[in-house]
């Protein structure tokens, strides 16, 4: 197992944007009424943000992150990491990360670079992004976290259709002597990749015309080769199998109780997943916020747009113990257990 004990880096603040563009699940239109408030009740999803055809991750990136930068008053040249998180980056190549570089107007001293995650990644973006940050005296960082996964979602497929949204995420670090240390668990499973996944458009099945043939998979499921493939109960088992050990072994490496725990940030799955991990590890409700009525699941962009809706005006007025769990596409999981104190309150943006 991956435990990571990081010292000397300090969060300084999250923002979050959305498309204005918001579709309501009530009005899903290949699924009968009675089945659709039955989805809408077990999923919890009643409205998800869609961004338009021009619009993409890297756009709601930079504009959250141009916001906290102006909030935190940050020199750009002080800036020396960017680590952009996404599965759907503008471009096959270069990196997404080198582009936000430039038009962020960030130094060229700035180490720049892309990772493909979804669900697990923004406990795994933050150890690596504080792993590097932890070496380097003086320096900040800038952690962009997001998905169109719009883009990835067939919309006649009721296995996805009304799930996902679009979001994207800044989150900014900074190397301080004194930090409190910020604690991981890191994991993955690569033997159930084909539970989550695109089969067409990339190495290993190259896009043609094949990969736009719409297909009916039967119960609902119609989609082509450049859509997500979810299998929703292999997701489920999973997530009830993997993160409940995951955050008992963070507990234990850390030291930190489940009663020095003030929120639990979780990947916003569906209602059904995160209710059931909530009775298992005995987490009180209010102890566990979610976007999931309003925003759906933001894929990689969940817990960071869910401390910005849900706890901004928490988060800036005391110090607080947070752990954030992430689950999904890989399969991969990962824990994370920090301290915060005094975040700037940044509203939701929201673009047009």
């Amino acid at each position: 197992m991956a435990i990571l004990k990081l010292t000397k880096v300090a969060f300084q603040g999250v923002a979050a944007a959305v498309p204005e563009n918001t579709v309501y699940n009530a009005d899903f239109p290949y699924l009968k009424d009675k089945e659709k408030q039955f989805v809408i009740s077990n999923i919890g999803i009643n409205e998800r943000r869609v961004a338009p055809k021009e619009m993409t991750t890297a756009d709601l990136c930079e504009a959250a992150a141009n916001r906290l930068l102006e909030e935190l008053a940050w020199k750009k040249e002080e800036i020396a990491i960017l680590v952009f998180i996404s599965q759907t980056p503008d471009y096959l190549t270069p990196c997404t990360a080198g582009v936000l570089q430039h038009k962020l107007g960030l130094p060229h001293h700035c180490l720049a670079f892309d990772i493909n995650l979804g669900c697990s990644a923004y406990p795994y973006g933050l150890s690596v992004v504080a792993g590097l940050l932890s070496q380097m005296q003086g320096s900040k960082a800038l952690l962009l976290v997001g998905d169109k996964s719009s883009q990835l979602v067939g919309s006649q497929d009721k296995s996805t259709a009304m799930l996902f949204s679009d979001a994207g995420t800044a989150t900014a670090l900074e190397y301080q002597e004194n930090a409190p240390p910020m604690w991981f668990e890191l994991c993955s499973d690569g033997g159930g990749y084909q539970s989550l996944m695109v089969t067409g458009g990339g190495g290993r099945q190259f896009f043609s015309e094949e990969s736009l043939k719409i297909t009916d998979h039967g119960k609902g499921i119609i989609r082509n080769e450049l859509n997500l493939i979810m299998k929703g109960l292999d997701v489920f088992k999973f997530a009830l199998k993997r993160v409940p050990p995951s955050i008992r072994q963070l507990y234990k490496e850390s030291g930190v109780s489940q009663e020095d725990i003030d929120y639990f940030v979780f990947h916003q799955a569906n209602k059904l997943i995160n209710k059931t991990l909530g009775k298992q590890l005995k987490i009180a409700p209010e102890k566990m916020p979610s976007t999931l009525a309003r925003f759906g699941n933001s894929s990689s962009a969940s817990i960071p747009l869910t401390l910005v809706d849900q706890l901004g005006k928490t988060l800036d007025k005391e110090t607080n113990t947070l752990l954030f769990c992430g689950f999904g596409v890989g399969l991969s999981w990962g824990t994370a257990i920090l301290e915060v104190a005094n975040l700037p309150n940044i509203p939701l943006l929201e673009l047009k």
